[in-house]
């Protein structure tokens, strides 16, 4: 085995451990996998950066673009707000319903907004039904993950498997070649889900009463300026209140008149009413400088507070998001989205101390008290492709606007019929929809450049550089010779089902386009060596890496419902083991059959 061999499978158990164990963002990753290969000699440095103009790369991008139009057309929304009336009537029917639907869109759609939009309208349903989010957020992820394996474009895994094989001078991946296979596990999956997969979910209700949930009661008091006080005359920033004990001023009531979220300029008076986020051992010494009138009779619910000018609001953050892996001081939190942070749930963990320094990850939940005419600033946030969370308190919805959504919906399915009958390419024919969408004003240049998940894209690159180092280094041919000694005698459903079970268990604790990258060129080499056309084996890399769903770090939209359902780790397991067996000992079967194989 060569140096450059021997680098290569060095860089790949460092990228899993560091993928498992999100120790660092999965794009700085991702780069940094790169520039290892590239300064180790593995690849050169225009072999690093060529993912930046692969196919697959610059289509993914445009994607994302596509299904940024679509949201802002308020489709979506419209079509998720009418869900209510059916779970209202028959919640097995709503399920079965919202599956479909969900896994029909995100055929066509990045499936990641989708979920994003669905989130807090699914929680709304659970409540306005007196059912459980814990019983419908995760058959939204399933659902979304189930209709992305089925198209060329509904996933950025497919695409990246088909830019892999492309390069390596095999012939690219159509539109629907996966689709017969990818669907008879859609039905599978959406059966399994609505008739077993639900009873293994919890049965917890998410409270609607925040300051329960999040065991704010401690934390959140009233305090009275006296006349010893040495924060008088003071500015907030300097006050020792803030200096001193840390403590974040929500509101100040003072004569009759009462400020909401003070900015940190504002002077403080002599017999002042603060209402302030503090932990219990500093309000403890703080006693002996203000006198604490009471603990605060502010009832905190979804958008139910006794203050008018302020809303209490759950900001979930996205897998896309420029919060992850950055704390609230970084993001300058409270200046930005004009919001107090009280709590931050870490999946199991709720945090109320030192919240500013608090590294945030995607699923983390930020509870924050936020002017109230700011909500719907967020709100727009929200709604953007890289929207940087997913408010869970808020009910509200984007207008339809159908003018857009013809237009918009024309384009998505003239590319999609004319890429189906190799007319166009895929790549061509997203940049052409995409450049009519600005000429037709539903998008600008600006959208344009906030819509792209630049994570995702720094992610393929640095995941195309590995696929190539493999490649280059022979570790691919070697790899397949391997699986082939071992699996060859059995047959080739032995074969297909190695292949599969490999890039599955990968998913599951590492990215599923870093796991694709990985086992693209493996089984590429696997197909020259069984002397078979390489398509069957493209599937089933394609089907695998985005099949996973016993652990919510797989695949990111199983992130975003993890904490917004108030799920354990175990919950996943539960319902996601006996489904990744299914889809693994049906895709063994099926797989071969349908490519003639056996």
């Amino acid at each position: 085995m060569t140096t450059a061999a021997i680098i290569t499978i060095c860089v790949i158990v460092l990228a899993i451990i560091l993928f498992a164990t999100e120790a660092l963002p999965i794009d700085l990753v991702a780069i940094s996998i790169m520039i290892i290969l590239v300064i180790t000699g593995v690849i050169t440095p225009q072999e690093g950066v060529e993912g930046f103009s692969n196919k697959a790369t610059i289509t993914v991008a445009f994607m994302f673009v596509l299904s940024a139009a679509l949201l802002k057309t308020g489709a979506l929304q419209m079509l998720a707000h009418r869900l209510s009336n059916i779970f209202r009537y028959n919640f097995n029917s709503g399920i079965l319903m919202m599956m479909f639907m969900i896994a029909v869109i995100s055929a066509f759609v990045n499936n990641t907004p989708v979920v994003a939009v669905f989130i807090p309208v699914v929680i709304q349903i659970a409540h306005t039904s007196g059912q459980s989010p814990s019983k419908m957020l995760i058959p939204l992820s399933f659902a979304s993950i189930f209709g992305g394996m089925c198209t060329l474009i509904g996933t950025s895994t497919n695409i990246l498997v088909s830019g892999i094989a492309e390069k390596e001078g095999e012939k690219a991946v159509e539109m629907f070649q996966m689709t017969p296979v990818a669907g008879v596990l859609l039905v599978v999956g959406i059966i399994y889900m609505s008739i077993l997969g639900i009873s293994f979910l919890p049965k917890t209700r998410r409270t609607k009463d925040l300051k329960t949930k999040f065991q704010v009661n401690n934390y959140i008091t009233i305090v009275e300026l006296l006349a010893n006080s040495t924060s008088i005359g003071k500015a907030i920033m300097n006050s020792e209140l803030v200096t001193e004990f840390n403590m974040d001023i929500i509101e100040v009531r003072r004569n009759g008149s009462q400020f909401t979220l003070p900015p940190g300029d504002f002077g403080l008076h002599k017999g002042d009413i603060l209402k302030v986020r503090c932990d219990v051992e500093k309000l403890k010494s703080l006693k002996g400088k203000t006198k604490t009138l009471s603990m605060s009779p502010l009832k905190i619910g979804d958008n139910d507070l006794s203050g008018k000018n302020s809303a209490l609001v759950e900001m979930v953050i996205t897998s896309s998001s420029e919060i992850h892996g950055k704390t609230l001081k970084e993001l300058d939190f409270r200046r930005r989205f004009r919001a107090i942070p009280l709590a931050i749930k870490h999946r199991d963990d709720i945090q109320h101390e030192d919240l500013y320094d608090v590294k945030l990850s995607a699923g983390d939940i930020i509870l924050a008290e936020v002017k109230s005419h700011y909500v719907k600033e967020l709100v727009k946030l929200e709604s953007g492709q890289n929207a940087p969370f997913v408010l869970l308190s808020e009910d509200h919805i984007t207008e339809f606007d159908k003018k857009k959504f013809g237009i918009v919906m024309s384009l998505i399915t003239i590319m999609v019929v004319l890429a189906s009958l190799g007319l166009l390419d895929i790549m061509v024919g997203a940049i052409t929809a995409v450049i009519i969408l600005v000429f037709t004003k539903i998008l600008s240049m600006k959208e344009i450049y906030k819509a792209i998940n630049w994570k995702i894209i720094f992610l393929l690159v640095g995941a195309l550089s590995l696929g190539l180092a493999i490649h280059k280094t022979g570790l691919d041919l070697f790899i397949a010779e391997q699986l082939l000694t071992q699996l060859q005698p059995l047959g080739m459903i032995a074969i297909i089902s190695g292949l599969y079970l490999i890039t599955s268990l990968l998913t599951e604790v590492m990215s599923n386009n870093a796991s694709a990258a990985l086992m693209t060129p493996i089984a590429i080499a696997l197909a020259h060596s069984s002397g078979i056309d390489v398509l069957p084996f493209l599937v089933t890399v394609m089907i695998a890496a985005s099949a996973t769903f016993m652990t919510p770090i797989g695949y990111q939209t199983n992130t975003m419902v993890y904490s917004a359902g108030n799920y354990k780790f175990r919950d996943f397991f539960k319902v996601g083991f006996l489904l990744n067996m299914l889809f693994w000992i049906i895709s063994s079967f099926a797989i071969p059959w349908y490519f003639n194989l056996i």
